[in-house]
């Protein structure tokens, strides 16, 4: 037996919190010997494994790999506090999944990011593992270093820890990296950076902060980012899937031995959306949209289910009501799994005139609750935003739900977008009581509606990217004043805490200076930061005054139309010309219709643009 394993299983598992979840050994999971493979990999996920393994991303990636022969790919996730006591107390170091590797000892970690709040726990996870946090501070024994998803579309804020960035969809080039990388490990008398280097030659989806210079002017703004070496590329390219249907795709989906967030099997239907919305980072940067076919969803649904057991299967897109099979879809699937009691699910659906036909015909949708997304109350706004949605649809919708059996509606909305003024607030009461009474109308009850209401944070590769986010203190007035105006018990307002969104703020458009910020705030303790019980905004704040950065720089400046940004090297296929062409729209209030039924608005992003073309041509000349 594994030394760590006897050790972890004799003297920390009875002491901890939900064992279950740092063992390892569940349904469909893959276990192979380091020794006899070639390349080993640690997929880490710098939250608890009840989110880590609710992610769907992550099982892609991890059944991709271990499909390979010569691959190992194992899994770990950040260890809740007192897990994290216990490796420290006894001098474990932190281990993956399938073989209670210690970290340190596999060739690479890949570590997924989602949200600028997992900073901190990934640093954690490092020194959990024994294994120096800056980047230059490695050996060559070290382990590479990686990470993706998509808060690495803007790298630099971690750019101190990370080797190596993947940047943009890993399903068909990942498998490309794995066969350089098995090529530079073999290559005898190469040093790490030469390693680096070599890989960063072979894909152009690979982003290496050690082999770029960035300089600043003296206001601090970023005077140029370049390679030092002419062989470096000046910019680094997104990885696109080009088709769902051939997309892999795991038929064996790990189930969990312990309760997950989303203990269920997800299926992405369609991947990208051109609706515009000017806040959407997904939106604007996986384009252009790609649909998986009817046929392919209902195959995948049915051996995911029979390899699982799992009773639900969530059908996934950032859009799924422009799905433009839904209704086809909806049938098979009804005719498929209904005798079998699984439940199909949705995530939020897209306020429009189809809003009225879906729950007709969505009957193998458990009834708990509808989930919509406004994010704005008005029409003015929606119009600054680009949020093509009427208050008629909406009610529409809620009225033909509430008649098919639904009894809780979810309301989702964005306070302190740009040019927003209180009207705009009173108007998400307003709407929100609306919505209430239409259940009334049809059941002589009012319904119940949850409202999430979150402060804007503007993106990277966003029309927004150049504007500065609300004050803090008008956020503390908008609660306020939404609070003093509910009257309906059958209302409950939730709002996602000022104080995180103001850093993710400051790290969703930051650059590589807020590092010493990261690595501070971890010394101060900061960790879990996404969790209530955690986050720690005193300790924040002292790490931002003890290293000298000014917040307001990040969050509160206006930037010039002509401004470097940290993440201008990372081309996700849309151009920055038409990011600021939909700024300067949103002021002006003018939608840009969805060009996946309509004209190109010549975003960069497919053949139907001429920006795309021109880089084309410039590739071949």
């Amino acid at each position: 037996m594994n030394n760590v394993r006897k050790f972890v299983e004799e003297n920390i598992l009875s002491f901890v919190e939900t064992p279950g979840q740092y063992i390892g050994g569940e349904w469909n999971s893959i276990t192979k010997e380091p020794r006899d493979v070639e390349v080993t990999v640690a997929l880490a996920f710098p939250d608890t494994y009840a989110i880590g393994m609710s992610h769907l991303g992550m099982q892609i990636i991890y059944g991709l790999l271990n499909d390979r022969d010569d691959t190992a790919c194992e899994r770990v996730f950040a260890p809740w506090p007192d897990m994290e006591e216990a490796l420290r107390k006894h001098d474990v170091p932190l281990y993956t999944l399938e073989t209670f590797t210690p970290l340190r000892e596999v060739d690479i970690i890949g570590f997924s990011l989602q949200y600028e709040m997992s900073y901190t726990n990934v640093l954690n996870m490092l020194d959990l593992a024994k294994i120096p946090l800056r980047r230059q501070d490695r050996s060559e024994d070290d382990p590479l270093i990686m990470a993706g998803g998509p808060v690495t579309l803007n790298p630099e804020p971690m750019s101190d820890f990370i080797d190596l960035f993947f940047i943009g969809e890993g399903e068909e080039v990942f498998i490309d990296f794995i066969e350089h990388f098995k090529a530079v490990k073999q290559a005898n008398g190469l040093t790490r950076d030469e390693k680096i280097l070599s890989l960063v030659k072979q894909l152009d989806n690979l982003y290496a902060p050690s082999l770029y210079d960035v300089t600043y002017e003296p206001d601090g703004v970023i005077k140029e980012i370049v390679p030092k070496e002419t062989s470096t590329p000046s910019a680094v390219q997104s990885a696109t899937v080009q088709n769902l249907d051939t997309a892999y795709f795991p038929k064996n989906l790990i189930v969990p031995f312990v309760q997950t967030i989303h203990d269920r099997i997800s299926i992405e239907v369609m991947r990208g959306c051109t609706q515009g919305c000017r806040f959407c980072q997904a939106g604007m940067t996986k384009r252009p949209n790609r649909i998986r076919s009817v046929d392919t969803i209902l195959k995948l649904s049915e051996e995911c289910y029979r390899s699982t057991g799992h009773d639900e299967i969530s059908l996934g897109a950032l859009s799924i009501s422009d799905y433009p099979h839904l209704k086809e879809l909806m049938e098979k699937m009804g005719a498929l799994f209904s005798q079998k009691k699984v439940n199909i699910s949705f995530p939020s659906l897209r306020i429009s005139d189809q809003l009225t036909e879906l729950p007709s015909y969505l009957n193998t949708v458990r009834k708990s609750s509808l989930t919509l997304a406004p994010e704005a109350a008005t029409k003015r706004l929606r119009k600054v935003i680009n949020k093509d949605i009427s208050n008629e649809d909406l009610f529409n919708g809620v009225r033909e739900a509430f008649k098919e059996g639904w009894k809780l509606v979810k309301l989702y909305f964005m306070v302190g977008l740009p040019t927003e003024t209180d009207e705009d607030i009173e108007a998400i009461v307003d709407l929100s009581q609306t919505v209430s009474s239409l259940r009334k109308e049809v059941k002589g009850v009012s319904g119940d509606v949850n409202v999430t209401i979150a402060p804007f944070v503007p993106k990277s590769h966003t029309p927004f990217q150049w504007g500065p986010m609300v004050q803090l203190e008008r956020i503390n007035e908008i609660k306020l004043l939404i609070r003093k105006k509910i009257r309906s018990r059958k209302i409950k307002i939730k709002f996602n805490k000022p104080e995180r969104s103001f850093l993710e703020g400051v790290f969703a458009r930051g650059d590589r200076r807020l590092g010493s910020v990261i690595l501070k705030a971890w010394s101060k303790g900061c960790k879990f930061d996404a969790w209530d019980e955690h986050f720690n905004y005193d300790a924040w704040n002292d790490a931002f005054k003890e290293t000298g950065i000014d917040t307001s720089f990040y969050v509160y400046r206006e930037r010039k139309e002509d401004e470097i940004f940290p993440w201008d090297h990372i081309n996700t296929g849309v151009v920055k010309q038409f990011f600021q062409k939909e700024n300067d729209k949103s002021f002006q209030q003018q939608f840009t219709p969805d060009c996946f039924k309509g004209s190109c608005p010549d975003c960069g992003a497919c053949v139907r643009s001429s920006h795309y073309v021109g880089k084309i041509l410039s590739q071949l000349t």
